[in-house]
């Protein structure tokens, strides 16, 4: 399911003397089955941007097309509960949103708030728990009971357990130790392959841009300032700096290497293993020297 913002604005408290611009001309294309990446420092307007990509806020200029369903100011409220059905929102911290008894009843809850019968909303909950890293003993245990990364997990099954088509993922990872943020977003990456899912990712971490992202979108004072694939982008590192971003972790390696001994990389590494395997290509080490050397 393909989104589209056209000319896109959104003012806070518009007409009131409180009133505060947050978007504006927003031109944007989400394409179905795309990991898309929105990053931009605090108060560049990504939080807002989230908030319309399933009309939990509606623009106050110009449209958004979810699917077949064109959401403008002037959109009936009524009509829009189905589209949170089709693109599922992870807020930062989803844990803090359980309430129920049990984690049966925590993921059962959304699907049987959307009419689904309590014997099918308990069978999706007992499908999902090993999908997010759980076995089916915790059906019936307290969520309260939990580790935070845990509940994170039982939060997170309670999204997909409506089945979305778009995951929105924003700084889903916040909190979390590394290993934690890798098995999180491997997790969800799982998802994007297996499953079809079109993923929006809003976060701070370039390096999960670069690792998962085949899109990435730069947000500054409201607006769209650039956007292209991760490699693209960051290419241009002065300039992400100038944005109070930065580049990855590998990037940065890659260029400190290209800078100390002249050495250029084409394309540029975005991960780890295609950052090695260059290196080995330039020092002519060999797959099985490499393992000795090990």
């Amino acid at each position: 399911m393909d989104i589209r913002f056209e000319e896109v604005g959104y003012t806070y408290q518009k007409g009131t003397p409180f009133q505060s611009r947050a978007l504006y001309d927003i031109n944007l294309s989400i394409k179905d089955g795309g990991y898309t990446a929105l990053v931009g420092h605090t108060g560049s307007g990504k939080s807002t941007v989230l908030q319309h990509l399933n009309a939990l806020k509606k623009p106050t200029e110009g449209s958004i097309t979810i699917g077949e369903r064109v959401v403008t100011a002037a959109t009936d409220n009524k009509g829009l509960k189905s589209l949170r059905k089709k693109v599922g929102i992870v807020f930062q911290f989803p844990e803090a949103q359980l309430f129920e008894e049990t984690i049966g009843k925590d993921i059962a809850f959304g699907p049987k708030n959307f009419g689904v019968s309590e014997e099918e909303a308990i069978s999706r909950a007992k499908a999902l728990l090993p999908q997010v890293g759980l076995d089916e003993s915790f059906l019936d245990r307290s969520p309260f009971d939990l580790s935070g990364g845990q509940m994170r997990r039982v939060a997170i099954a309670g999204v997909l357990a409506l089945e979305p088509e778009v995951l929105v993922l924003d700084e889903p990872t916040a909190g979390l130790d590394p290993q934690g943020r890798k098995e999180i977003m491997d997790m969800f990456y799982n998802l994007y392959k297996t499953q079809g899912l079109t993923i929006v990712l809003v976060t701070h971490q370039m390096d999960d841009v670069a690792n998962y992202a085949d899109h990435m979108v730069v947000l500054e004072k409201g607006t769209v300032v650039k956007e292209g694939s991760p490699r693209e982008l960051f290419k241009e590192s002065d300039w992400l700096t100038s944005m109070q971003l930065g580049v990855p972790s590998t990037v940065h390696f890659a260029q400190e290497l290209e800078r100390k001994f002249e050495w250029a990389f084409d394309p540029l590494p975005l991960t780890t293993d295609e950052l090695a395997e260059q290196i080995k290509d330039r020092l002519g080490v060999t797959d099985q020297e490499a393992g000795d050397r090990v």
